[in-house]
């Protein structure tokens, strides 16, 4: 890279990998992490993958601009693989130019981050790094490709291996180079499950299946839309990997999705989530039938996916809304209208339910008492009508009289809502607003963010502005509303 910059660490991951504050400062580090330099014992390779896209095989795929440096063991034991994105071409670049622009990197670097801190299990970011290279990418595919300054990102993890690195050698009917990879993958990163064999490769499934269905709760449980759900974009760790056009429901509908190319069709828009994850985790267990000869196991892992969502996300819903245990006999039908209560107007999700659990408990209170404290989650206050508001104050008495049934301390109730509902998510428009700093040359707003995504849980009053619903501004500005996959 001609001029590397360095432009933001993550020091909990430098902890990680024992690395102190002082070393991520030098330029040997942005060095190293720009994949300008390598240090004794880097292996750099890429993998080979395939996957479905939007429901179709698309063939091989691979690490077109992902190259691994190889995999560290810190002083715990624990084993993190080191991952550039963007550093150049590799053997599976096709016709791209293995590079990655500031823009989007800044947002998987920030994003990783903050979904880490938000308790969802994930990639993790050591490092962002500006090359001081213009790269040329079309934003939204319409013809209108520009110059953008490039990043290269480094991607921390215990595994990158996908639901794609085993479909591929299926398809191609590789069933050697299947059997290895499994083995390899049960042995390293599974290694509680024992040696390889027929029956471990379906126990091994359905703790993929497990660690699936704990994943798509977080996401719905912090509005989190992924936008490209692609099976190369699954990882076997039940990790989010590859933060591409990714959103945060802030006007709720559960039906949007952040990614432009996917918009006609909806397929990986927000409450379709769950049910494409059980499809990837069937083309994985088709990928993997060859090596148990027996469909059972794979349809018992996959039956097990669907009864531990249902249960987990019940399980999550009870904690956002700050009961002791779900009720089936009266909570599906309170959260089925929590869910047409929140369309009636455009409302947003993180405040929402943030602003709920100061809600008073007290059951005689008039509408606008009752109303008053969740006001800054509406986004157009003229649709709060009289009949509107008569709906929402429904439901509210109803939630109301549900946790006086309950017998919770209102103390206690609160600090369990505020401990799963965030007060802050890395908006789309907050990312923006730090891309266009630092394209400027100005990091402070990525350090920032940085810093306020580690504690999304807690009130910190000198950074409330960070709290603050979308901006009408940023309603349909480009990265701030919807993205494309280009990067």
């Amino acid at each position: 890279m001609a001029a590397p910059q360095l432009v933001a660490y993550a020091p909990d991951v430098a902890k990680q990998l024992d690395l102190a504050a002082a070393d991520c400062t030098t330029e040997a580090f942005t060095k190293i992490f720009s994949g300008n330099h390598l240090l004794p014992g880097m292996e750099p390779h890429a993998f080979c993958y395939g996957g479905h896209q939007f429901g179709n095989w698309a063939g091989q795929l691979g690490d077109g601009r992902a190259v691994n440096l190889g995999e560290v063991i810190n002083r715990r034991g624990q084993r993190w693989g080191l991952q550039l994105k963007g550093a150049g071409l590799t053997p599976y670049s096709r016709r791209g130019d293995g590079l990655a622009v500031l823009r989007s990197s800044l947002r998987e670097f920030l994003c990783s981050e903050a979904m880490h801190h938000l308790g969802v299990p994930t990639t993790r970011a050591l490092s962002l790094v500006m090359t001081g290279e213009q790269v040329g990418r079309d934003m939204f595919y319409d013809g209108n490709s520009k110059f953008e300054p490039g990043a290269v990102v480094c991607r921390v993890s215990p595994s990158f291996t996908r639901f794609g690195s085993f479909e591929i050698f299926a398809l191609r009917n590789d069933l050697e180079t299947l059997r290895r990879l499994a083995d390899y993958t049960i042995e390293v990163d599974f290694p509680l499950f024992g040696k390889s064999g027929p029956q471990l490769y379906s126990r091994w499934f359905a703790e993929v299946c497990q660690r699936t269905a704990e994943l798509m709760v977080h996401w719905m449980r912090v509005g989190f839309v992924h936008g490209v759900m692609n099976t190369d974009n699954m990882s076997i760790f039940g990790l989010t990997i590859d933060y591409g056009p990714y959103g945060w429901l802030e006007g709720y509908d559960p039906d949007w999705t952040p990614n432009t190319t996917d918009i006609p069709g909806g397929r990986y828009r927000y409450c379709n989530q769950p049910q494409i994850a059980l499809w990837n985790l069937a083309q994985l267990a088709n990928a993997l039938l060859p090596l148990v000869g027996q469909t059972e196991p794979f349809e018992e892992g996959l039956q097990m996916y669907s009864a531990s969502y249902q249960q987990q996300w019940r399980m999550m819903m009870a904690q956002k809304l700050g009961l002791q245990q779900f009720e089936p006999g009266t909570d599906l039908a309170l959260t089925t209208e929590l869910d047409r209560m929140l369309r009636l107007t455009e409302t947003d999700m993180t405040i929402f339910f943030r602003c709920l659990a100061d809600l008073d408990s007290s059951n005689d209170q008039t509408d606008e008492q009752l109303l008053t404290p969740l006001l800054d989650a509406y986004y157009q206050p003229e649709e709060l009508t009289v009949q509107v508001r008569r709906q929402i104050c429904s439901w509210l008495r109803s939630y109301l009289q549900r946790i006086a049934d309950d017998g919770r301390d209102p103390a206690a109730r609160q600090r369990t809502m505020n401990a799963v509902n965030p007060k802050y998510v890395l908006r789309n428009y907050l990312a923006q607003m730090a891309i266009d700093r630092a394209e400027a040359g100005d990091f402070s707003l990525v350090n920032q963010l940085l810093e306020v995504m580690r504690q999304p849980y807690t009130d910190q009053p000198h950074h409330q502005q960070f709290a603050y619903k979308r901006p009408e501004w940023a309603r349909h500005r480009p990265g701030c509303s919807t993205l494309s996959c280009s990067s």
